[in-house]
Formats: structure tokens, C-alpha cells, sequence
């Protein structure tokens, strides 16, 4: 037995947290360069003094391991600073999207009853007026950004005033097993989630990133796209920073900016979604520019095309790519498709990452054969502790030991998984299952389509019936003839469309995400007009 002081003792020289990493950088690698951000270039020792002074007076200002601090910013050297602060005296941070509405906001700060805030300038508006209500004095620090530094307000103020601050090293009672992060659902089903993420969970996510992404402290990494989403936080700005490697701040994933910082700073690391890496390839400068540092290429959030993937690997040669496949929940990273992969598996999401156990189920929890579908599930130290203050929708992530991710998929016979389609998503037509998926990647091959949703509607006959929801091109006239044709051509004769709606516009969540359950609202009485 071991009495209290002994305990606490063994506990503190045990403890492992994301602020024990940069603390660790911060020895090995004093005067390496961490992170850059426009004109400013911070060392590993920098850096880590920044934070602790910033500790300093987020404590003087009467915070502590319990409060929960929300940030509201687009990426900055700040924000970075203010997460691993926020990180160092135990407490949680509530990263929050810059493009969703101030009602968004609003619900989100309410929700998770934040302490403080954190924000940019030209943001701190959306933010003081999501805030508003007995929380006045709550603290409120403003991040150095590019825009305009004036907001009015005279109860916010600079992050940039814990300069004065001291730097004698801050040890607050803070444990692996306590929430570092809360981070948002995009909430395209319902009212966005609270996933609470431990310093444990992020920290084993960290591991599978780094070992099955073969991230290295030598790299030079390009942190472009929003520091508030859980990929470019914790899949490549935590590792890296855990590393020991240099990361590149960019307030925004400009194809332009980041084709120049490749050059300049001949960096070796990118993430990007697909979008992103099409918009490089199609920028005047993608050939101009000297990009023989990159080695090491990311996507994730949507299949790459094939086509895309073959011009990058031919004008990259140099380059590996990884296509990273996960959620929120799970920290995010679930699954990886490596390098060896990208073409002999295209469109899959690869096999489990190092620290998680993968399997497809069905509706009773029975694992699938290989080729059938199945709702891909969890077991893995990357889970989430749960969502916040919502134990009935906790309850029904976590079935049967297993996280149940809410995604459909097949196996095939060497365990490569090929996501199919959100579950919620699937469409149950005369009985047969229809992925809208498969026909919505259909449809886009049909000259003419710019965008489209597939949904199942209500039918006395056929229980749901498939419809297709079309945004035409600019200058395209699609009928419903013609594309029932295409359809009957391309697609099995009961994934064939029932009903086609042609539109000017789909709706779409602040991320970007179609909301597939207000067209389904909208259109839930089409079968009844026909």
C-alpha cells in the first residue's frame, strides 16, 4: 500500500498529457523551429515559454482544470498556443466551427457551459453575442490574426498580453484520463454532439497517426486546412508537435498560399480533402512551383477520384499518399489505406490503424461475412469518453462493447474496408437495400449533373422509394427521361431512381455537408403528387 503522498507522487512522474508532449519537444529540441505564422517563427523552447506564460494568466483570471474554454478563430500561431495552454492547466478546450451562424454558436457555447473565450478579432462580434447572459464576466481573449484588430469591445483582451506574465513552469493537477477536448458532430442527422475527448484517447490517436502515417520529427509540415476540425488538430498538428517535427500555420487552405509555402519553406508534409488537392492541380502555379520536398501526401473526409489520384502521384513523383478514414468520436483516425494501397485498393478506406479493432455488423451485432454490407465498429483507446450531457445517444454509440460508427461497408477477403454509405443514409426500396451513394457516384458521371442527393421518400409501394434531388451545370437542361434512361443503362433496375427533382440548390450545414434529412422533409409528400 502506498500512502496519499506516495500516490500522487507516483501519479505525477506517470502523468501523460498533450501538454507533457510539447514539454518534451521542448527539452529534446530547444531550438528547433515548431511553428511559423506569417512573420512570426517560434522555437520548440518558444513556444512552450508562450504557453506557460499564457497559463499564468488564464489562472491570475480565475480559471482552472474545471472550466471548459471555448475558441472561436480561424488557424493562427494563437490558436495553437491558447489549445495547449488550455491544456496545461487541466482544462477542456470547445473548438467551434467560424462558419456556422451565431444561433450555431450559441447553441454549442450554451451547451457545454464555457468558461472563457477565445477569439479572433474580426469573430469576437459572433462570439460576444453567442455568449450573451449571466456569463459577463466571463474572460475574453482576443487572437492575433491578418484581419482588422478593432471589435468594439472593451471587456476583451489580447492573448498577447501574457507576454508579461511569468515563465516559471506551471504543474496543475491534471490527469490522462481528464477531457482535453469537446469537439462538435457536424449534426447534419440532428443538433450537433458534444464528443469529450480525454488527453488518453488523443494521445493514442497521436501514435496510430504517426506509426501508420511514418510521420518523423524531420518533418516540415503544412497545417492549412481549420485548426478547429479534429483531422488537422489531432491528426497531424498533435503528432507533430509530440514529434518534435516544424509545422506551418496557414489561416486558410488557399491553393496559392499553399503552393508558395510548399516552395519556401520545402516542406515534406500535406493534408488536404480531395477538394483541395483538385483545386492545387488545377492552379496556374501547381506547375511552376518547386514542389520536390513534398514526400508525404493526406486526404481524408471523401474518396479521392481516381483520376485526380493518378495525375497527383504522375506530377508529385516523389510524393506517397495515404487516404486517413475516421470521425470525430474516435479521435479522428479509425482507418488508413497506405501508400502501397492507393491503387490497387482505389476507394478504400484500408485496413484498422495501429491502436483500433475493426469489424462489420449487422443489425443484431453479428459480424458480416466478407462481402456483405455492415455497420463498421469500434474497439479502440481513440474512442470518445462520450457525449457530453446526452447519455441516451452515448448509450447508442456504444453497443454490444463496440463503438458503432453509423457507417455501412464491405470487407473484402485481404479485410481492406470500402465505406458504402452513411446507415441513416441507406434506403430500404421493396425490400432490397439501395446505397444512395452507389447512385448518387452514378449520376455525377452523367454530363450535365453538378451536384446531387439521393434520398428514400415515403411510398405505399415501395415503403421508400429512391429519388434523386439534381443541381444542373450552369447552361444544362436535364430531363427526367433522359436521366431515367442513363440510370437504367448504368445502375441495377431497383437502384434506378423513382422520382428525379431538379433544383437550383441543396442544403447544406456550415461544414459544407448536405443535409440529406430536410430534403427528405421537403420532399417526404412527393410520392403522393405523382
Amino acid at each position: 500500500m502506498h500512502d496519499g503522498s506516495s500516490t500522487e507522487a507516483i501519479n505525477r512522474a506517470r502523468r501523460n498529457t498533450i501538454a507533457d508532449l510539447l514539454a518534451r519537444s521542448a527539452a529534446r529540441y530547444p531550438n528547433k523551429r515548431a511553428l511559423v505564422f506569417g512573420d512570426e517563427d517560434l522555437t520548440y523552447q518558444e513556444f512552450d515559454t508562450r504557453v506557460t506564460q499564457t497559463c499564468h494568466m488564464l489562472l491570475q483570471d480565475g480559471l482552472s482544470a474545471q472550466s471548459r474554454l471555448a475558441i472561436l478563430s480561424r488557424n493562427s500561431l494563437d490558436f495553437a498556443i491558447a489549445a495547449y495552454a488550455t491544456a496545461r492547466i487541466g482544462a477542456t478546450l470547445v473548438p467551434i466551427n467560424y462558419m456556422l451562424t451565431a444561433a450555431d454558436v450559441s447553441y454549442i457555447v450554451h451547451h457545454s457551459q464555457v468558461h472563457a473565450l477565445f477569439a479572433a478579432p474580426d469573430l469576437a462580434p459572433k462570439l460576444e453575442q453567442a455568449f450573451s447572459g449571466d456569463e459577463t464576466q466571463a474572460p475574453r481573449y482576443l487572437l492575433q490574426s491578418t484581419r482588422d484588430q478593432t471589435i468594439g469591445q472593451s471587456n476583451w483582451k489580447s492573448i498577447r498580453t501574457a507576454l508579461s506574465y511569468p515563465t516559471t513552469p506551471i504543474d496543475a493537477a491534471v490527469d490522462g484520463t481528464d477531457v482535453a477536448q469537446i469537439l462538435y458532430t457536424s449534426g447534419t442527422e440532428s443538433k450537433p454532439k458534444g464528443a469529450m475527448l480525454t488527453h488518453d484517447n488523443l494521445i493514442s490517436q497521436y501514435v496510430s497517426c504517426i506509426v501508420d502515417g511514418q510521420m518523423e520529427a524531420l518533418d516540415v509540415a503544412i497545417h492549412a486546412l481549420p485548426l478547429y476540425h479534429s483531422a488537422q488538430l489531432n491528426c497531424f498538428l498533435g503528432p507533430s508537435v509530440y514529434l518534435g517535427g516544424s509545422g506551418i500555420i496557414l489561416e486558410q487552405a488557399s491553393p496559392q498560399t499553399i503552393l508558395e509555402t510548399i516552395e519556401e519553406y520545402h516542406a515534406t508534409q500535406l493534408f488536404c480533402p480531395p477538394t483541395v488537392w483538385i483545386g492545387l492541380l488545377r492552379h496556374p502555379q501547381f506547375e511552376h512551383r518547386d514542389l520536390t520536398s513534398l514526400r508525404k501526401c493526406y486526404y481524408g473526409a471523401a474518396i479521392m477520384p481516381m483520376e485526380v489520384l493518378k495525375e497527383l502521384m504522375n506530377k508529385l513523383p516523389q510524393a506517397e499518399f495515404w487516404n486517413f478514414y475516421g470521425q470525430t468520436e474516435v479521435a479522428p483516425l479509425a482507418t488508413v489505406l497506405k501508400p502501397g494501397d492507393q491503387l490497387r485498393k482505389l476507394g478504400s478506406a484500408g485496413l484498422p490503424a495501429l491502436n483500433v479493432e475493426t469489424i462489420l455488423v449487422d443489425d443484431d451485432g453479428n459480424e458480416v461475412p466478407t462481402g456483405q454490407i455492415g455497420e463498421i465498429v469500434h474497439r479502440t483507446p481513440h474512442a470518445m469518453l462520450g457525449y457530453l450531457n446526452d447519455p441516451e445517444r452515448t448509450a447508442a454509440a456504444f453497443q454490444r462493447g463496440w463503438f458503432h460508427s453509423g457507417d455501412l461497408a464491405v470487407k473484402d477477403a485481404e479485410g481492406y474496408i470500402t465505406v458504402i454509405d452513411r446507415k441513416k443514409d441507406m434506403i430500404k426500396s421493396g425490400g432490397i437495400n439501395v446505397a444512395s451513394r452507389e447512385v448518387e457516384e452514378a449520376l455525377y458521371q452523367f454530363p450535365g449533373v453538378s451536384e446531387v442527393a439521393v434520398i428514400g421518400v415515403p411510398d405505399d409501394y415501395w415503403i421508400e422509394a429512391v429519388t434523386a434531388v439534381i443541381v444542373p451545370k450552369a447552361g444544362a437542361a436535364l430531363g427526367e427521361s433522359e436521366l431515367d434512361e442513363y440510370c437504367r443503362e448504368v445502375l441495377a433496375k431497383f437502384k434506378v431512381p423513382k422520382h428525379f427533382v431538379i433544383t437550383d440548390s441543396l442544403p447544406r450545414n456550415p461544414s459544407g455537408k448536405i443535409l440529406k434529412r430536410e430534403l427528405r422533409e421537403l420532399y417526404k409528400n412527393l410520392a403522393e403528387k405523382r
